[in-house]
């Protein structure tokens, strides 16, 4: 039976990795291997490469718009070729985090979902529903709303007044099709609990956890009733920068590798099972 949504083909694909690891495609110029040269055909043959070594452990990839619009004219070319690289059967998230009035949104989710064919995008509720619905409209793709972002400065603005939890809540009604999803950083475990409770069917995109030091063990305690693909844990630079030569494919590889072993003996262990028959 052909999988119809985003989710399904995601939930199936944590079940064929083993792991709800997601690679975050973030190419920065200033830090690709210096035997690529520079330019749009570096940046593409950079993403390419990772994909290549790194996608029989991704349960999706997730590339980053703003480090292809920052090329100009050409990184929309080449990020249509990099999002068609991507093997078939992994879903793509685009992240976007796009938010404006209802028109506006429309024409973005027209240009991420028919025009670049991403799977799911991210998006930003500060502007109220009228901004996210036209997302919401493609019901066989998902989309993630900011919820509570990894960053310090989550404390702003998400954490005052609980205003994240005021999120969790809109995208709970908002969820009347079953394709919304929500961003929750894995820096930030101790409130998992909270929005757990108020919203436990709406699937997380998790990110931190590499790079930022986020805590996966505690982000799957808190739920730890969860199927995989409702915890999905984003690693972006410390998969993707593992070296800076000519190996840098091999060695992502062996960093995906690692984190999705780290996913799967956390799992375990959170659910009682230990650790035997993860993987080494």
């Amino acid at each position: 039976m052909e999988l119809r949504t985003f989710f399904e083909r995601l939930a199936a694909r944590c079940d064929q990795t083993g792991a709800s690891l997601c690679i975050g495609l973030d190419p920065d110029p200033t830090r690709l291997p210096r035997h690529l040269g520079s330019g749009p055909e570096a940046i593409y043959r950079f993403c390419v490469e990772i994909i290549e070594a790194t996608a029989d452990h991704a349960a999706a990839f997730k590339p980053n718009l703003a480090f292809f619009e920052a090329i100009g004219v050409e990184g929309w070319h080449v990020l249509d070729q990099v999002l068609r690289a991507v093997p078939h059967d992994v879903p793509v998230i685009l992240d976007a985090k796009r938010g404006d009035i209802g028109s506006t949104a429309r024409m973005y989710a027209r240009s991420l979902f028919d025009r670049l064919r991403a799977g799911a995008v991210t998006v930003n509720p500060y502007m109220g529903h009228d901004s996210v619905e036209p997302f919401l409209e493609f019901e066989r793709n998902g989309t993630y709303v900011l919820c509570l972002t990894s960053n310090q400065g989550a404390f702003d603005f998400q954490l005052a007044d609980d205003l994240y939890l005021r999120v969790a809540r809109r995208v709970r009604e908002w969820n009347t099709r079953g394709n919304c999803g929500m961003v929750v950083g894995a820096t930030k475990p101790q409130f998992l609990t909270s929005i757990r409770a108020i919203a436990p069917e709406i699937p997380l995109l998790i990110p931190g956890l590499g790079a930022q030091g986020g805590d996966l063990e505690a982000t799957l305690a808190a739920a730890p009733d969860a199927p995989p693909h409702h915890l999905l844990f984003n690693v972006s630079r410390s998969i993707i920068y593992a070296a800076d030569d000519a190996s840098f494919g091999r060695q992502a590889r062996v960093a995906a590798r690692y984190y999705l072993d780290r996913i799967q003996r956390a799992r375990r262990k959170v659910l009682g099972l230990g650790t035997e028959g993860a993987e080494e």
